[in-house]
C-alpha cells in the first residue's frame, strides 16, 4: 500500500505505446497442444502462487511457469518500465488495484481477456470487482479478479467491555450502524478507558474516503476537491472525530502502532480483510481479544486486492489465459485464502463449508470470513484512482496531520493542500 509512483514515465509510455498483436498464431493455442511452453509470471507480496503453479504444471506437463515475486513498488515499476520500452514484459503480471489506473492508459500493451474466453467465467465473480477490471467502455478486460479487501470493524473486546458496549459481533454491528453511532461508541470508550477509539487520523479519513465513488480524480483526470466533494466530506469527518478526542496519533505499520495493536492502546480499526493475517502474526499478547463486525453501510468499501493481466508481448496468450483462469477459479481462491489469507472475489467460495467454518483463534475462535463476505457484498464499487492518486492523497493526509499534531486551522490546511494538489497536476 506504500508504493512509490514512477509518474515521470507516464509521458514516455503514452508516446511509446504502439498497438502490438497478441493474436491468432498457432503458438497462442499452446495450452491446448503438446508444444512445450514457458510462461513468465510476475507477482508481488505473499500469494502462494508458486505452489499453485507447480500444481498446474503437474496437470499440464507441457507448460512451465516461472514465478518471479518482488516487492509491490519494485514489481509495478519494473512492469511499467518494460511496457514503456516495448520489451521485457512477462507473459502474465499481477496488478494491484491502487496501481491499476496507472496501467489502463496502456490498453494496447495488454491482451483483451474477453477475446480469450473471459466472458465464460464472468458470473463467478463479484460484479463490482469484475467491472473494475474493464476499460471505461466495458468492452476490454485487462485482468481476471484475484483477492479483494472488504473493510470491517476490528475491535478490542476488553475496551468495549470497560465502556459498557456489547462484544458480540452481531450486537456490535447492530449498535454501531451509522457514522453517528460510530462517534457515540468512540466517546464511550474514551470516557471509560482514556484510550482513543480509532488508531489514526488516516483511518478516520478513510472511513468515508474508501467508500467514495469519486475520490481525488475524475475519470477525465481532473481534480475533484471542491467543497461539496466526497473527499472534503471525508476530510471534515476526520477533523470532527479528532475534535471529539477519539482519534489516536499512531501511524500504520510503525513500531508504535504495532505495539498499540498488541497492547490494546486503541479500541477499533477500520481494516480490510488482509489486516487479519498481519494481526495474527504480529500481536501475540492480543490473542482472543479482538473481534470483527460489519461497518455501517456508509463506510462499506474495498481496500486492496489485485488482478492478473496478460501483456500483449506474450507469444502464448491463450496458454497464459488458460492458466490464470484456473488460478483464480473459486476452488483455487479458497486454497489461496486458506494458505495466505487472500480474500476471495469469487462469490461461490462464500458458500463453501471450509470457508464459512474457518475459525480464528486470534479472534476468540470467531469465524471471521462470513463477516468479510457480507462486507464484500455490500460494496457498491471501486472509485476511480488515477495515476496521481497517491501524491494527492499524501497532500491531503499531511494537512490532516498538521491539524491533529500542530492544532492548525482545518480550512486553511485544506485550502493549502488543494493548492499543492493543483500544482501536482500541472507537472
Amino acid at each position: 500500500m506504500k508504493s512509490i509512483m514512477v509518474l515521470g514515465l507516464l509521458g514516455l509510455l503514452a508516446l511509446a505505446l504502439v498497438a502490438c498483436s497478441g493474436d491468432g498464431d498457432e503458438e497462442n493455442a499452446g495450452g491446448n497442444s503438446d508444444e512445450e511452453i514457458t510462461l513468465d509470471f510476475w507477482t508481488f507480496g505473499a500469494t502462494g502462487y508458486e505452489e499453485l503453479a507447480k500444481e498446474y504444471e503437474n496437470q499440464n506437463p507441457n507448460v512451465k511457469i516461472k514465478v518471479k515475486s518482488s516487492e509491490t513498488a519494485d514489481h509495478h515499476d519494473a512492469l511499467f518500465t518494460s511496457l514503456s520500452a516495448g520489451s521485457g514484459a512477462p507473459d502474465i503480471a499481477m496488478l494491484e488495484i491502487d496501481q491499476f489506473d496507472r496501467f489502463k492508459v496502456a490498453q494496447d500493451r495488454f491482451e483483451n481477456l474477453y477475446d480469450l474466453g473471459a466472458n465464460d467465467v464472468k458470473d463467478q465473480y463479484l460484479d463490482w470487482k469484475w467491472k473494475s477490471g474493464e476499460n471505461v467502455d466495458g468492452d476490454f478486460l485487462f485482468g481476471l479478479p484475484t483477492d479483494i479487501g472488504p473493510k470491517a470493524l476490528y475491535y478490542r473486546t476488553d475496551l468495549f467491555e470497560q465502556a459498557g458496549l456489547p462484544t458480540d459481533p452481531e450486537e456490535v454491528a447492530s449498535l454501531i450502524n451509522s457514522p453517528k453511532a460510530f462517534e457515540e461508541a468512540g466517546l464511550k470508550v474514551k470516557e471509560a478507558t482514556g484510550m482513543p477509539f480509532v488508531d489514526s487520523i488516516e483511518m478516520a479519513f478513510r472511513a468515508y474516503l474508501d467508500a467514495a465513488e469519486t475520490a481525488y480524480l475524475t475519470p477525465d483526470n481532473e481534480l475533484n476537491l471542491g467543497d461539496d466533494s466526497e473527499v472534503k466530506k471525508a476530510y471534515d469527518y476526520a477533523v470532527h472525530l479528532n475534535d471529539l478526542g477519539i482519534v489516536g496519533k499512531y501511524e500504520m505499520w510503525s513500531p508504535e502502532w504495532a505495539n498499540a495493536v498488541n497492547k490494546g492502546e486503541f479500541a477499533a480499526e477500520l481494516g480490510a480483510g488482509w489486516l487479519k493475517g498481519w494481526m495474527e502474526g504480529n500481536a501475540p499478547d492480543a490473542v482472543g481479544k479482538w473481534r470483527v463486525a460489519t461497518l455501517p453501510t456508509e463506510f462499506a468499501a474495498n481496500w486492496g486486492g489485485s488482478y492478473i493481466a496478460i501483456p500483449s508481448e506474450t507469444e502464448h496468450a491463450q496458454a497464459a489465459y488458460d492458466f490464470i483462469e484456473w488460478l483464480v477459479s473459486p476452488e483455487n481462491q479458497l486454497k489461496s485464502f486458506q494458505s495466505h489469507g487472500l480474500f476471495p472475489s469469487a462469490h461461490a467460495v462464500y458458500d463453501m463449508d471450509e470457508f464459512k467454518t474457518n475459525e480464528d483463534e486470534f479472534f476468540g475462535n470467531q469465524a471471521t470470513a462470513p463477516v468479510f463476505a457480507e462486507a464484500a457484498q455490500d460494496i457498491a464499487g471501486i472509485g476511480y484512482k488515477g495515476e496521481k492518486y497517491f501524491p494527492v492523497h499524501n497532500e491531503i493526509l499531511n494537512a490532516l496531520k498538521n491539524v491533529q499534531n500542530e492544532g492548525a486551522d482545518p480550512e486553511k490546511e485544506w485550502e493549502a493542500a488543494v493548492k499543492r494538489a493543483e500544482d501536482l497536476m500541472k507537472r
